[in-house]
């Protein structure tokens, strides 16, 4: 367990301690999307869903889900995150929509996490707002993009 930085020479689940690492610009960007019937996707291209504008209300829960991610995610660390943007797109050909979420911080960790929370609560959201049309959507696709800053230095998906 060595290699997992959450664990303790012991086994014991820890928070690691970042106090000796520089403060640097950090961002990360996670994707994800949600697949739906044809005619889920019409209802929210067309903006006649019952509870009203689905991308709009999805984009803001993404948005507290980042903000949040320390509440949610045990091992954590609490985050001055400075930015948190996130995109729907409708995807004709999925059908559905994709998301994609941005964090940025400066500070002694990643914001890898914020976006993977952004992406999720935002799927988790157009699921809630659709499913009493379409109880078979499916979330998937949720990774990380881009990561940056940190000694560990950039990582991009291929």
């Amino acid at each position: 367990m060595a290699d997992l930085t959450h664990f303790d020479g012991k086994g014991d689940a820890h928070m690691v301690d970042v106090s000796d690492k520089a403060v640097t610009a950090r961002v990360a960007v996670a994707e994800g999307h949600v697949r739906m019937a044809h005619d889920t996707y019409d209802i929210i291209a067309e903006g006649r869903a019952k509870k009203g504008d689905v991308l709009s209300v999805a984009r803001l829960a993404g948005i507290m889900g980042a903000k949040k991610t320390p509440d949610l995610i045990p091992l954590c660390h609490p985050l001055p995150v400075t930015k948190v943007a996130v995109e729907l797109t409708l995807d004709p050909d999925l059908p559905g929509v994709r998301v994609e979420g941005t964090v940025k911080t400066t500070g002694q960790t990643g914001v890898e996490m914020e976006a993977l929370t952004a992406v999720s609560t935002a799927c988790l959201t157009v699921y809630d707002m659709a499913k009493a049309v379409d109880k078979a959507m499916e979330i998937g696709g949720i990774r990380v993009l881009l990561k940056d800053g940190g000694k560990s230095g950039r990582y991009e998906a291929t």
